[in-house]
C-alpha cells in the first residue's frame, strides 16, 4: 500500500492492523531478513511529502518523520540542531542515511540507534496520528513503553525545542567510520533553566537520563558567564564523567565487583561524559 496522505495512511493501518508502516526500511528489513518480524503488509510513506522536511514553528523545529539522516546532515540543519546533525552523519554509511530516516530511527528503538540520545536530551516531543485523532507524547515516554504506540498509530513528526545553545553528540566505536556504537551520548546546555541535559545510549535498551548527575554539575557552571568564556573546574568535569557512568552502568544487583566488560563500558560512558562537557562549555 502507498498512500499519498497522511491520512490515506492511517486509514490503511486501520484497514489492515497488523500491517507496519516503512520509509527507509534499513532497520526493518534488516529484522526481516534475520527471521525477527513478518509483517502481514507495509505501508509506504515514501509518497506522504508533509513527512519529508522540516519547518519552524514558535520557538521549536518540527521534523517530518520521513526526514532522512543524510538531509539532517546539511548545513541549515546542523546549525540549529549540531547534536542532531552529529547523530545522523554518524549513523552509518551513505546508502543507509540517504535512506534511513528520523521516524523508523525512533519506532525500530535500537538500543544503539544513534538519534535517540540527542532526542532524549532534548527532550523531544512526538507528534502521533491514528484512527482516533492525533496526540503527543515525550520521546522517552514512547522508548520507555509508558505510553507505547496504540494499534493504528503511526509517528507522524518530531517537535524540539530550538535551545540556541551548544549541544554535543559523541559515540564511541570499535572500529573507525559510522558504525554501530557500544555508547553513545548527547549533552546539551538549556541556559534558559540553567540546566545541563544528558542521555547515554548503548548500556540499556532505551537511552538512560542521569538527572542528578545533571542537577549536579549545573550548580558548577557560571551560566552568567558569556556563551563560550564558560568553565568549569577539571576535577568537577571528571567527577561528572565518573558520576553518568556509576548512573548508567550500576554496580551489580547481588553485591561484588563489576565484572571486566562492565568496568570497560563504565569506563567509555565517563570519558565521553567528560569530553561531551567539555565541549559545550568551550
Amino acid at each position: 500500500m502507498l498512500p499519498d496522505s497522511l491520512g490515506e495512511a492511517v486509514d490503511a493501518l486501520a484497514a489492515v492492523p497488523a500491517a507496519v508502516p516503512v520509509a527507509g526500511g534499513t532497520d526493518l528489513m534488516a529484522a526481516v531478513n534475520a527471521g525477527r518480524l513478518r509483517p502481514a503488509a507495509l505501508v509506504g510513506l515514501g509518497r506522504i511529502n508533509e513527512l519529508r522536511g522540516w519547518q519552524y514553528q514558535d520557538g521549536y523545529a518540527l521534523l517530518g518523520a520521513t526526514l532522512t539522516h543524510s538531509r539532517m546532515d546539511r548545513p541549515d540543519f546542523a546549525a540549529l540542531m549540531p547534536a542532531l546533525a552529529a547523530a545522523a552523519r554518524a549513523a552509518g554509511p551513505p546508502q543507509v542515511r540517504n535512506a534511513g530516516t528520523l521516524g523508523g530511527n525512533i519506532v525500530s528503538a535500537q538500543p544503539t540507534g544513534d538519534t535517540l540520545p540527542v532526542l532524549a536530551a532534548l527532550e523531544a516531543v512526538l507528534c502521533l496520528a491514528g484512527p482516533d485523532g492525533a496526540r503527543e507524547v515525550p520521546v522517552s515516554h514512547l522508548l520507555t513503553g509508558l505510553d507505547p504506540l496504540r494499534g493504528g498509530e503511526l509517528v507522524s513528526h518530531v517537535r524540539v525545542q530550538l535551545l540556541h545553545a551548544p549541544q554535543v553528540f559523541l559515540k564511541s566505536s570499535p572500529r573507525s567510520g559510522p558504525s554501530r556504537a557500544p555508547v553513545s551520548i548527547a549533552v546539551v546546555l538549556d541556559p534558559g533553566r540553567r540546566a545541563v541535559r544528558c542521555a547515554v545510549g548503548g548500556p540499556a535498551p532505551v537511552p538512560l537520563r542521569p538527572l542528578e548527575a545533571e542537577q549536579w554539575v549545573a550548580e558548577y557552571i557560571d551560566w552568567d558567564a558569556s556563551q563560550g568564556a564558560r568553565s568549569i573546574d577539571p576535577a568537577a568535569s571528571a567527577a561528572f564523567g565518573d558520576y553518568v557512568a556509576q548512573a548508567c552502568v550500576p554496580e551489580p544487583p547481588e553485591g561484588g565487583p563489576l565484572g571486566a566488560g562492565a568496568q570497560r563500558l563504565r569506563r567509555t560512558v565517563a570519558v565521553l561524559a567528560r569530553r561531551a562537557l567539555g565541549r559545550v562549555l568551550r
